[in-house]
């Protein structure tokens, strides 16, 4: 069956998804209004159709939001604003955002559906091949994942509720954002006193994740005494060579919260526990 999807924005992500969509027979709309020369490129590369926002809202059976986080509510607002929803048409929250912030989107958008959904991965060209995560009322994730079928474009439903990809997105993003920027901060503390090449080799040496290694956590709040203490010093370093510092000083005051647990045999979910803003560390112990 084909579909009209209407897609915002045709970013480097959003015009590969929409080219997957189109290589399916579906057709794809986006909206051209107050968009730069570079999207109406990759817009018409990818074969969408363009059309003013009232008509591409009023001819589209899906809505597909991918765009900067930050306009993502905005995005929604302006579908809102229309007075056109319509409970036959699922829009589809695929930008890396709260749950709390998806959940909003469907509020504003009732009744229209709302499908929660996160991508993971690069844009699906060059042979690789995005996981399109769902979660959403009924069998509306359903629905969006068979528009995928056959593309390189990999959905996999979560479940029903609004909140799990959104939540799986930022929880991975957080990690691999972040484990970015650390990488960034060690290699300029290092490569300020000549050592960058020996911290490469010892980096090279480990090839696992630590987000697998979930059973390091009580380990880790084992260690957070003492650990602790050497990311003030790591903070320093940084200080002292002209680099930013927040992070690591933000790490060790984490640890801190641990520091009641130095002798006790905590549990995951304890140990998570303790990191709680409205936690109590020594209950937990």
């Amino acid at each position: 069956m084909t579909h009209t999807i209407g897609l915002f924005h045709p970013g480097s992500m959003g015009s590969a998804f929409g080219a997957q969509l189109r290589s399916r027979g579906h057709i794809v709309l986006w909206c051209p209004d107050g968009r730069s020369d570079t999207t109406r490129r990759r817009a018409g590369h990818a074969g969408l159709e363009a059309e003013a926002l009232a008509e591409l809202v009023s001819r589209s059976d899906v809505l597909l939001s991918l765009c900067p986080p930050a306009a993502a509510e905005e995005t929604a607002a302006q579908v809102a604003e229309l007075g056109m929803a319509s409970a036959g048409v699922i829009y589809v929250e695929a930008n890396a955002v709260s749950p709390t912030r998806v959940q909003r989107i469907a509020d504003r958008l009732a009744p229209m559906l709302v499908v929660d959904a996160a991508v993971v991965g690069s844009p699906p060209v060059g042979g690789k091949y995005p996981t399109l995560y769902l979660s959403g009322p009924g069998k509306q994730a359903d629905r969006i994942a068979e528009l995928f079928a056959g593309t390189d474009v990999r959905p996999h439903v979560l479940g029903d509720s609004i909140g799990k990809a959104s939540a799986l997105k930022l929880a991975y993003s957080s990690y691999q954002k972040v484990s970015r920027v650390l990488a960034a901060v060690a290699y300029g503390a290092a490569d300020s006193y000549g050592v960058a090449d020996e911290l490469l080799e010892i980096a090279a040496k480990r090839t696992r994740s630590y987000l697998v290694e979930t059973d390091y956590i009580p380990k880790t709040v084992a260690r957070a005494w003492r650990w602790g203490p050497e990311l003030e010093d790591a903070a320093a370093l940084l200080s002292d060579v002209g680099l930013t510092d927040e992070l690591m000083r933000a790490a060790a005051a984490t640890l801190a919260r641990w520091d009641g647990s130095r002798d006790a045999r905590l549990g995951i979910a304890e140990a998570l526990e303790a990191l709680r803003v409205e936690g109590d560390l020594n209950s937990s112990s």
